[in-house]
């Protein structure tokens, strides 16, 4: 994802029927450090990290990098969506044939199962589509993880690869902006 740095950031937020994603503000360092110490959250991606550990290093105002949105209810972070390098060293899934961007998300237990992931991921990539025309985003997800196997159905991301890493089965799909929902391209 090369060019995305180059995108205007922070982005003027970005408004669902329900939420507001914009850039993460300091007063969102409490939801973070709750995100990320959640052992449902970090139950697929590596575990929950210790709650101490985040406290002492997590700045006051939490990065604002390109792409990163936190998603904000009723003015109160209950997650964040990434757009970031798909280039990951090392890592099984890193297939650049297939897009240079990953997706990721990170939903606080107490908002799952209302369709807030599937609305913010759905406003994040519809954002690129129109910062990036026509390129491809690609999601990982252990197969394990049914709320997210779902997720990625219904945002219409198709599967390019299983893999084994970090001791369980992984799904790589990919996204295109140019495909409707059953993942056909649409178009002349």
């Amino acid at each position: 994802m090369p060019r995305l740095p180059y995108a205007a950031w922070p982005p003027a937020p970005i408004r669902t029927e329900r939420l507001v994603l914009r850039a993460p503000e300091a007063r969102d360092r409490p939801a973070f450090v709750e995100l990320f110490a959640s052992p449902e959250v970090g139950a697929y991606v590596g575990g929950a990290q210790p709650r101490d550990e985040l406290e002492r290093r997590m700045p006051e105002t939490p990065q604002r990098r390109p792409g990163r949105f936190a998603v904000e209810l009723d003015g109160a972070m209950i997650g964040m969506v990434e757009l970031k390098p798909h280039d990951a060293a090392g890592s099984a899934h890193a297939r650049p044939d297939v897009g240079e961007t990953e997706i990721g998300y990170l939903f606080l237990p107490r908002s799952w199962g209302r369709g807030y992931a599937a609305e913010a991921c759905a406003a994040a990539l519809g954002w690129f589509a129109g910062v990036l025309p026509g390129t491809p985003v690609v999601v990982a997800t252990q197969t394990a993880n049914e709320r997210s196997m779902r997720l990625v159905a219904r945002l219409g991301f198709t599967e390019v690869q299983r893999f084994e890493e970090w001791g369980a089965e992984q799904w790589l799909g990919v996204w295109s902006p140019d495909a409707g929902p059953d993942g056909a391209t649409t178009g002349p």
